[in-house]
């Protein structure tokens, strides 16, 4: 399976941000990939005011996105923010594209290291995988990572791929944070774990907020064994990554993490 993970800046203005989003999906169809993943928040950064600019799956920004999915041929699966109650937003991973049609709400919220994401974000409670071209793959955004009973719960689900789109925090210790936690997920499940994060702003020359969660970079495609297998840097790029799916039930039948916990438990 062939996959391309878009590392790109967002900006506050969705409108901007598509155009990102149509050229990267046409530059991983044309590398042959089946699916193109974006970061968290796609739509617009954060430190961006979210609730005036939230949209339900059905409003222009999403129907763009599957016009997108649609004339690239391939599923695209992008971060946006739709309505929630008491004016609040949800944080979601629309997947279209190819006959595939979901969302994902992200479920852990991001509140640490001093952001409260929860002040203006309603969590998600599902755990959510789809199928592409016969591939179960399943989904999580960012904060996600730090909870390896989700990452299971895909496993269990039967995916062998987990997809982790992200706008990670900078700051002391976070990269090395975010290349532990992802190899420990792809282990803990022993699934591929494709994480594509918010290129660094610095290093894509724009400037944000301090505080706000816009991401390092650092995209990365995880072997079931927890190798790193290829890897952005912190500025704007495209990695393609053909994914090996029998791997997976080779490292399954070495290291059984998975059957021995269920024997564990019985």
């Amino acid at each position: 399976m062939r996959i391309a993970l878009s590392q790109i800046t967002t900006g506050p203005d969705p409108e901007k941000n598509l155009t990102a989003v149509r050229e990267q999906a046409h530059r991983a169809a044309e590398s042959g990939a089946r699916l193109v993943a974006f970061p968290e928040a796609t739509m617009a950064c954060f430190a961006t005011p979210l609730a005036p600019l939230a949209e339900p799956l059905d409003g222009p920004w999403a129907t763009e996105v599957r016009r997108i999915a649609k004339a690239a041929g391939l599923v695209v699966v992008a971060g946006m923010f739709t309505p929630a109650e008491a004016g609040k937003v949800t944080n979601t991973l629309l997947v279209t594209g190819s006959g595939v049609e979901a969302s994902y709400d992200k479920i852990h919220l991001y509140d640490a290291f001093g952001f409260t994401e929860s002040d203006t974000v309603a969590p998600g409670s599902e755990v959510v995988t789809v199928d592409v071209d016969g591939v179960r793959v399943g989904l999580a955004t960012c904060y996600d990572i730090r909870f390896p009973e989700l990452f299971r719960a895909h496993a269990d689900a039967g995916a062998v791929v987990s997809l982790l789109p992200a706008s990670w925090g900078a700051g002391p210790g976070k990269r090395d944070q975010w290349e532990l936690l992802t190899r420990a997920r792809a282990l803990d499940a022993t699934v591929w774990l494709a994480a594509v994060d918010q290129a660094d702003p610095a290093a894509s020359g724009t400037s944000v907020p301090q505080k706000a969660p816009t991401g390092i970079g650092l995209s990365a495609v995880i072997g079931p064994d927890g190798t790193v297998r290829d890897q952005l840097q912190e500025g704007p790029g495209l990695l393609i990554a053909d994914l090996d799916l029998d791997e997976v039930a080779s490292v399954r039948r070495n290291v059984p993490v998975l059957a021995n916990r269920a024997l564990a438990r019985s």
